[in-house]
Order: C-alpha cells, then sequence, then structure tokens
C-alpha cells in the first residue's frame, strides 16, 4: 500500500469514526426525547384532537429521525468492519473499486455509484468481475 493510499484510508476511517460519534449521540438523545415524550402525559390529562394530532406527528418524525439515523449508523458500522478486514473500497456488488471522489462524499458506501444506481432502481446487479 503506497502512502497516498495509507493517507486516504486514514482520512476516511477518522471521518467514519467522527460520524459515528454524532449518530450514537443523536440515536441516544432521540431515546432520551422519546422516553420523555412518553412521561408528558399524565393520566388524567385534558386534551384535544388537535393536541393529540400534534403529538402523533411529532411522535412520528421524531421516531422516522431516529430511524433514519440508526441505518447510517449501521451503515458507518459497516464499514468500519471493512476497513478492519480490508475489504473496504471494494464494492460489494461487482468487486471493483469504488473510486476515492465517492469515499471522500459517502464514506460508508458500499458500492459503486453504477451498482448503487441498479440497487436503488431494484434492478439486477452487475456481475461479479475477477476470480
Amino acid at each position: 500500500m503506497d502512502i497516498d493510499t495509507q493517507a486516504n484510508l486514514t482520512t476516511l476511517r477518522d471521518a467514519l469514526t467522527n460520524r459515528l460519534r454524532e449518530l450514537q449521540a443523536e440515536v441516544q438523545a432521540a431515546a432520551d426525547t422519546r422516553r420523555g415524550r412518553d412521561e408528558e402525559v399524565a393520566p388524567g390529562d385534558v386534551s384535544d384532537r388537535k393536541d393529540e394530532a400534534a403529538r402523533r406527528v411529532l411522535s412520528e418524525v421524531g421516531d422516522a429521525e431516529a430511524q433514519r439515523d440508526m441505518d447510517e449508523l449501521a451503515q458507518v458500522e459497516h464499514a468500519l468492519q471493512r476497513l478492519e478486514r480490508g475489504t473496504y473500497g471494494d464494492c460489494v456488488q461487482c468487486g471493483e473499486p469504488i473510486p476515492l471522489q465517492r469515499l471522500r462524499v459517502q464514506p460508508a458506501a458500499e458500492r459503486c455509484a453504477p451498482c448503487q444506481a441498479s440497487f436503488e432502481r431494484g434492478g439486477a446487479a452487475r456481475p461479479q468481475t475477477g476470480p
């Protein structure tokens, strides 16, 4: 491995590790908020349908944000595992290297751009190349 590659991997590992910490804090904050929201309405409290609808909307938005953060957290953890195994930067579908520019923008990327586009369309994956 050349020095440039090592420097890029170090930079990407740092970005992933920082994002991991941010996401862990966000997931914990969401859990704390959810707990507080659940305790907010005491038995016997009087509320109307607007109050209930507003609480439900806030709850659904909060839950969606928390799920998004948990999904991204899993992606970042998987990227760090690939780094440890030495498979980071290789597309999980076609096995080709993921361009450095893509990894700089999306460090947790599992696929090269063409395979990701195919994956998102629900289309067939590009065939695995090589041995």
